[in-house]
């Protein structure tokens, strides 16, 4: 493991899920699973998402069509949260999503567009602005 890009994916992870989320994660990690968990942090985290040609917010919308079209409805409720720390829109989260219809399917779109109205509500009864 290449300590710096795992701490860089580390801090990005904390930016775009939040703080909380992560480190809640992070104490359930096992033996077992912390092998996946360091891959995720260093890879995903500090080698991807931390490239430049991409905006996060960019990077956010992307991964709420590719959560949408594998039908992984936890991680697209923890996207949705990072989407909007991110500055993606409730309008471009469902522009996003009505694009997942008509590539995706239906059933895939209709799922995701409960999944994100629930996660926006719960966001704003928290008192988050979601612009």
């Amino acid at each position: 493991m290449d300590q710096a890009t795992f701490e860089a994916g580390l801090a990005t992870r904390k930016e775009v899920l939040g703080h909380e989320h992560v480190e809640r994660s992070l104490a359930r990690v096992t033996d077992f699973s912390r092998p996946v968990q360091e891959l995720v942090t260093e890879y995903c985290w500090g080698e991807v998402w931390t490239r430049e040609a991409l905006e996060r917010k960019t990077r956010s919308l992307l991964n709420l069509v590719m959560l949408t079209a594998l039908n992984r409805m936890h991680e697209f409720a923890v996207h949705v949260r990072g989407a909007v720390r991110n500055g993606c829109t409730e309008q471009e989260i469902q522009e996003a999503l009505l694009q997942t219809a008509v590539y995706c399917g239906a059933p895939a779109a209709l799922e995701s567009f409960r999944v994100a109205e629930r996660v926006l509500t719960e966001l704003k009864d928290e008192g988050v602005t979601v612009p």
